[in-house]
């Protein structure tokens, strides 16, 4: 044999000796020196506690809490670790229970989760379960208590923006944001909850107790060498006051509609309704999912954020903005006039205006004061056919940049999920509803904020701050500090100053300004004047249609106001919309009112009263429309839920099958045959 064949064969038996000497040295490793793993080899000796720290507590702007936490205790059992002699009477009589029941829960539990795992066996057990238990716990092998904190809110408002909590699905469980988690865990499902999930969930803590010779754990085993601690979650402080949430959610009750109110000189929402709202207690503890069952069916959709969801029309509220543009492009100067007579006809059709006689469009703060069509439409068309884009479609799209820049079209960043980003009409669309055959005719309603724009509530709140700020605004967000900490890394990208208009001077914005002022002191939001406090606003009255039955029906308008107060060092700027209630001084300009006094003034004066009175007794919902859209809810809901038993079942009866051999083997330990669960 040659010394290369030799050489060979010496290589090969020295890699497998290596192997099985690297094996041998990390079992006897594992054995002898990881105590961890010990452990979880002595389990019959040691008892593991997983403890669930408390989450992180909401608190207000003044620091009065707004969500809580209440301690609660689940019943896990891992069935592997169920003893053979269980006094189960004992434990069906500590819960409740009866023998049928136990028997079925701890079947469905096998079969949801096998074996091995420890599940919830009860969820939320009640204070005299909870009792019962633990006077005899050391009896019921493979079941334990683990304590967790539910959430409770002292007001039953907020629940929009809270959100709440839930158990994880594994679905969730599949997804890398939740790769710690495992069943059975609970998390942030919606609002707040879920976008500072990492930061109010905390850390789980693990300890290990010895056992004595009954099975109960005693003293902490290695002293807590292994123990892991729990870490509470931190505090989230908003930018919201508790108190003035509570308010506007009372003004807006009975009424379909949102209110947004942020303090441009942060982008701090101060408050944010979306109406009908609910009591986010509802969405807590065993009633959890019946109430959110009843939630989501309600055909006035308590569940939908219409402030950052909902897209409207913004009428004549974006006229402020149209003339912020048509400044910046050159297209007008602030002494530009329009002879207006009641309408605008050089499109070959008519376009109303509330007024008639000359002069109410004689420039630029004028005709925001009157809020005339004429004058809007008019410097629009001038806007898109400026000679400096060289075409129509050219200088649409320069104007849809602008509305981007102002952060209409695309969700702004607000620190609560699920924003909706409205609509800005591009060539793209007008090609393809004209084949390519459009002018500046054909879009001019976009002018007055009709036709083919849609805003969301929270988009309108912060072009107003846009406006206040005179050229600049802060990512809108809720969280003003965690732990007291205004600048932890979260918080860093709110505290980026955006500047859609970089070069249009002050000059500009103010001009803008003072004609929102004459609105309020001498145009059509005189319901806002307030002595002492130069308010600036603008109304708009939304032209709205449904459909019902497949028709496209004609309903009362929506009613929407924006503001902003003071003009200089502005403190809030806010955006109303009540949906089919009219015009926007009669209903949404006095919510705004109110709530800008009681932002700037702590309370309401006495001569102001009557306003709230009138808000307080409105009912604004349609009937009529809301009959119709909640039976067809119905019908889909009951069609849906079809759908959902139908797969319930089938699933179960698959998941059943596929766990003959778990029942049959739990049967001869039981000594009896089990009730059927699936029919």
């Amino acid at each position: 044999m040659s010394l290369a064949a030799n050489s060979r064969q010496f290589v090969i038996k020295f890699i497998f000796i290596g192997v099985a000497l690297t094996i041998l040295i990390r079992l006897l490793f594992l054995q002898l020196f990881e105590d961890k793993y010990k452990v979880m080899a002595n389990d019959i000796a040691i008892f593991r506690k997983v403890v669930y720290p408390p989450r992180g507590v909401i608190v207000d702007i003044k620091g009065k809490t707004m969500c809580f936490n209440e301690v609660v205790y689940d019943l896990m059992v891992t069935p592997t670790k169920v003893s053979r002699d269980l006094d189960t009477l004992a434990l069906c009589n500590a819960l409740g229970f009866d023998r049928e029941t136990f028997d079925k829960t701890l079947l469905k539990t096998r079969i949801k989760n096998g074996n091995m795992r420890q599940s919830v066996f009860i969820d939320q057990l009640s204070a005299e379960q909870t009792a019962r238990f633990k006077e005899n716990m050391f009896l019921f092998n493979g079941f334990e208590l683990i304590e967790r904190s539910i959430r409770s809110y002292p007001n039953a408002s907020a629940g929009i923006f809270m959100g709440y909590i839930g158990e994880v699905s594994p679905r969730m469980l599949e997804k890398p944001r939740f790769a710690s988690y495992r069943q059975g865990d609970y998390a942030g499902m919606n609002g707040l909850e879920l976008s500072y999930e990492e930061v109010l969930r905390g850390q789980r803590g693990v300890y290990y107790f010895e056992r004595d010779n009954f099975n109960r754990p005693r003293e902490s085993y290695k002293r807590g060498a292994l123990d892991t601690p729990a870490l509470a979650g931190k505090t989230l402080q908003l930018y919201v006051d508790a108190e003035m949430q509570m308010y506007a959610e009372k003004l807006m009750a009975n009424k379909i509609g949102s209110v947004v109110a942020i303090d441009p000189s942060t982008g701090g929402i101060l408050t944010l309704v979306s109406s009908p709202s609910f009591d986010p207690n509802l969405l807590k503890g065993r009633e959890r999912a019946r109430n959110f069952s009843h939630l989501f069916a309600d055909a006035k959709r308590p569940l939908f954020n219409r402030a950052t969801q909902a897209a409207y029309n913004p009428g004549s509220t974006l006229k402020p903005v149209t003339g912020l543009v048509a400044l910046d492009v050159g297209a007008i100067t602030p002494s530009f006039g329009y002879p207006c007579g009641g309408g605008y006809y050089s499109c070959g059709r008519r376009i109303g205006c509330t007024h008639s006689g000359g002069g109410h469009a004689a420039n630029l703060r004028v005709a925001l004061a009157n809020s005339c069509n004429a004058y809007f439409v008019h410097i629009f068309r001038l806007i898109e056919d400026a000679k400096k884009w060289g075409s129509t479609k050219n200088g649409l799209q320069a104007w849809t940049q602008y509305m981007y820049n102002f952060g209409f079209g695309h969700p702004t960043g607000v620190d609560i999920p699920y924003e909706g980003k409205g609509l800005v009409p591009d060539t793209a669309l007008y090609n393809k509803m004209y084949r390519g055959s459009w002018n500046s005719c054909t879009n001019l309603f976009v002018g007055m904020g009709q036709g083919e724009i849609a805003l969301t509530p929270l988009q309108l709140a912060n072009a107003m701050c846009i406006i206040a700020n005179k050229g600049f605004y802060y990512t809108p967000h809720f969280v003003r500090a965690i732990d007291n900490n205004p600048n932890d890394t979260l918080l860093k990208k709110f505290k980026i100053k955006h500047s859609p208009l970089p070069h249009t001077p002050d000059t500009m914005f103010s001009i803008i300004g003072k004609g929102m002022q004459d609105v309020v002191e001498r145009g059509t939001g005189r319901v806002a004047l307030l002595p002492g406090i130069e308010i600036c606003a603008k109304t708009g009255t939304v032209e709205n249609k449904a459909v019902v039955h497949g028709q496209a029906m004609k309903m009362k308008d929506h009613s929407v106001f924006v503001a902003y107060a003071p003009r200089e060092n502005p403190k809030i700027a806010i955006a109303v919309i009540v949906e089919n209630a009219g015009y926007g001084a009669t209903w949404a300009g006095p919510v705004a009112s109110l709530l800008i006094e009681k932002h700037l003034k702590g309370k309401i004066a006495d001569n102001r009263k009557h306003l709230e009175e009138k808000l307080y007794n409105a009912k604004l919902i349609n009937p009529y429309l809301y009959a119709i859209d909640s039976a067809q809810k119905k019908k889909d809901r009951m069609l849906w839920e079809m759908k959902v038993e139908k797969k319930r079942v089938e699933d179960s009866i698959d998941r059943a099958r596929d766990s003959v051999v778990i029942r049959r083997w739990f049967e001869k330990r039981l000594g009896r045959k089990l009730p059927d669960i699936v029919k």
